[in-house]
């Protein structure tokens, strides 16, 4: 009996994927896993698209949680796995992220990842820095390494999509103060312009271009390049996901003790808390001829044992959300840092994924802002008709 199985093509999908399928073919000898490739990003996502469409899906496939999920039509297309016993292994907190209709439709096959600062250990040691639980001390904090002739902040907006961490990060610190963001976002009722919460996102970015805390040829500086003046000392902070991890670790395997990471601040520390990347999910196709054989695979996915062999050739990003599936004491001191937030509730999943609007055009908005061409009040207000547009495609109520 033979399922398939589609991934997207980056070496670290390919790794895990291999070892959760090698581990699955040994508890279920009779059931062969074919693997196939696609691109990533845009082509990637029209790929999906059209094989659904045209009724060429694999058995399973690998794809993104939240916001994307909403355009791949789950109810004709996905099998609806919600009274499926095996969800139960599955953390609550990722739910919403596969959820469409009050319905659920994957579990995850990877860790979580973070969005917030990358720090150099080294650096903060040598001046007497101690980890920034708001805004303000953040500012202060960058000041003393201005002064002491070291680049505050990384840019690297040359990889435009480097310059929206500021702003998505900050997504925690938005819900701390309105809590119902996500959704009066989503109907309408909120904008990123008018919203004081959502609109203090755009200034943070906007503050760290007028005090002067990036390096001066940040427009040029390619997202690589960020990564070696982070793990060399050059550069004392680097706004990013957690995902540059195993970049970091492959690049720099003598420097990741020096590399620690703590949330995006907010103005009050007693709130301090961590913005959430929920990690992309495994998916039946609902017009599979082998739905009692994906069931089994999916399930394996969904439970420690899957996650095992995936974490022996794939270093986590960030805790896992499958129940019982603990951190190794081997991963990366940044890792560790997360694992604080997690432990006290402390997190909120990023806005993609409480809400389906994500607008395209975010990373040129704010390498706009953040390079001063745009001030943090006009950025918000267009990323507030970016956002419009694709509002009306999806054809979301309210708008």
């Amino acid at each position: 009996m033979k399922l398939s199985l589609l991934i997207d093509n980056t070496q670290d999908s390919v790794n895990s994927a291999k070892a959760i399928v090698d581990a699955f073919q040994k508890k279920y000898p009779n059931i062969t896993v074919d693997t196939e490739t696609r691109p990533g990003g845009g082509e990637g996502d029209n790929l999906v698209k059209t094989r659904l469409s045209t009724g060429d899906m694999a058995d399973v496939f690998f794809y993104n949680s939240g916001s994307l999920l909403q355009a791949l039509n789950p109810e004709l297309n996905l099998l609806d796995l919600t009274g499926e016993p095996f969800m139960k292994n599955v953390v609550d907190s990722f739910k919403p992220a596969v959820t469409f209709k009050g319905k659920l439709y994957g579990v995850p096959y990877a860790s979580t990842m973070a969005g917030g600062w990358f720090y150099n250990k080294k650096v903060y040691k040598d001046l007497g820095l101690s980890v920034p639980k708001t805004w303000a001390e953040l500012i202060a904090n960058n000041e003393k390494i201005k002064t002491a002739g070291i680049t505050p902040v990384i840019g690297t907006y040359k990889d435009s999509w480097t310059a929206q961490l500021v702003v998505l990060a900050d997504y925690y610190n938005v819900q701390v103060k309105n809590p119902k963001f996500a959704d009066d976002y989503t109907a309408n009722k909120a904008k990123y312009s008018t919203d004081p919460a959502a609109l203090r996102s755009f200034e943070k970015l906007e503050e760290l271009n007028k005090k002067g805390f990036m390096n001066k040829d940040f427009l040029a500086t390619a997202y690589d390049a960020g990564l070696k003046m982070l793990a060399e000392g050059k550069g004392a902070h680097y706004p990013m996901l957690s995902f540059a991890l195993p970049a970091l670790e492959q690049n720099f395997p003598d420097k990741m003790n020096d590399i620690g990471f703590f949330a995006q601040p907010g103005d009050d520390a007693s709130t301090n808390g961590l913005t959430v990347w929920m990690p992309d999910a495994a998916y039946i196709y609902k017009k599979s001829p082998h739905l009692e054989e994906a069931k089994k695979f999916v399930e394996f996915i969904a439970s420690a044992e899957g996650m095992t062999a995936s974490a022996a050739v794939s270093k986590p990003t960030g805790p896992y959300l499958i129940k019982d599936m603990k951190l190794t004491d081997n991963v990366a001191p940044a890792v560790k840092d997360m694992t604080s937030y997690f432990d006290t509730g402390k997190t909120a999943s990023a806005l993609e994924f409480v809400s389906p609007i994500k607008g395209p055009n975010l990373p040129q908005i704010t390498v706009e802002v953040g390079s001063g061409i745009k001030s943090a009040k006009d950025g918000a207000k267009s990323y507030d008709q970016d956002v419009e547009k694709q509002a009306k495609q999806l054809g979301l109520a309210g708008w």
